[in-house]
């Protein structure tokens, strides 16, 4: 019976059944009515994305999200510092960032934040560090990187069918991987000012040159910050995605929305916003998870647009994803197993409730 009913939920789950990536490939290629999404098809995938972003509780998500970022900060911290103090960089790049934060950040937050970071930078022990717990770090750290996954499975509608011994690695190498292209940011911020003309002499650049890098490392930084979302969005659901777009439009409304809502947050806290009355000294604290919690939710706002916008891409190749967005998964064999353990409970359940009705007959 339980072999049975586990067949019927396993050939139920539409999930399970998709075509596989080449056919979607294949499909949306050679087309005749191009699968390049049109004026109707943008505005329906953005207008049914608003929808979903509250249908799927991603406010609700949002703060989930908050709380493994809280969890993950320091850890990630602690790589990043550890990381860039091999090239004696840690402190320069605290510097920079603080620099580039103040009058964007309300001062209390940043009291908040620049405390435990000093207190990182300062220590002896960035070579040790980075040798015994940039391991162990980065592993907290992922912690941030699998709850987006699981949010992001939800947008897609699909449950997480990687094993354990599988997914954690690969949460452990993208989390790895973000922190690498963090620090190359951090690094690009150092290269300013005198370091960047000291630099730039000794490898007989001259003025032009240190110029021209004043006004290109900016487009570096967003680029590293679009290629951090692109990888969040595109390898961390359980879905295999036709192409692997570097710049969505989720990913730019995303990076947009965060932005204005950071610093629309930032101004009217810091001129008609009353936390430090209301709060005292955990204004800091209060604000930096606002924050954190507006960022979450354009993260993930995002991800509801390119969810869409690959519905509208398969509706103008002919396929038929009205219902659900037909990606198929990178890995089942979760999802079958916990088909069959379903099975297994709903089929005890069933023999407690026939035992019972079994003593009850005996006893009449």
């Amino acid at each position: 019976m339980s072999d049975a009913r586990s067949a019927g939920l396993i050939a139920d789950d539409e999930s399970l059944h998709r075509k596989d990536i080449e056919y979607l490939r294949e499909r949306e290629d050679n087309t005749e009515v191009s699968s390049e999404l049109s004026r109707r098809s943008t505005l329906h995938g953005l207008k049914r994305a608003l929808g979903k972003f509250g249908a799927d509780g991603c406010t609700d998500l949002a703060a989930a999200l908050t709380y493994h970022a809280v969890l993950s900060l320091f850890p990630t911290l602690i790589a990043l510092v550890s990381l860039l103090g091999v090239f004696g960089q840690g402190r320069e790049t605290i510097d920079a960032i603080m620099e580039m934060l103040e009058g964007t950040v309300p001062e209390s937050t940043m009291g908040f934040v620049e405390g435990p970071i000093e207190q990182l930078v300062n220590t002896d022990a960035a070579g040790f560090a980075l040798i015994a717990g940039l391991v162990g770090a980065l592993w907290t750290a992922s912690g941030y990187v699998g709850a987006f996954s699981r949010a992001l499975n939800r947008i897609y509608g699909v449950a997480e069918g990687r094993p354990i011994w599988k997914l954690r690695p690969i949460l452990f190498l993208v989390t790895a991987l973000m922190v690498v292209m963090l620090a190359g940011a951090g690094l690009i911020l150092t290269l300013s000012g005198g370091v960047a003309e000291a630099l730039f002499e000794v490898v007989g650049l001259g003025g032009v040159a240190l110029t021209v890098w004043s006004w290109a490392k900016w487009p570096a930084l967003l680029a590293i910050v679009v290629l951090v979302l692109a990888v969040l969005y595109q390898l961390t659901p359980n879905v295999k995605k036709p192409r692997f777009r570097f710049l969505s439009l989720g990913g730019v409304v995303a990076l947009l929305v965060a932005g204005l809502g950071a610093f629309g947050f930032s101004f009217y806290a810091s001129n008609f916003g009353s936390y430090n009355a209301t709060y005292g000294s955990l204004a800091g604290i209060i604000m930096f998870l606002l924050l954190l919690w507006i960022t979450n939710n354009a993260l993930l706002l995002g991800a509801e647009i390119d969810s869409e916008l690959e519905r509208a891409r398969q509706l103008r190749a002919g396929i038929e994803a009205e219902e659900e967005v037909l990606l198929p998964l990178r890995d089942d064999s979760g999802v079958i197993k916990a088909h069959e353990k379903q099975a297994a409970t709903i089929a005890d359940a069933a023999d407690i409730r026939r035992e019972a009705w079994a003593e009850n007959a005996r006893g009449y």
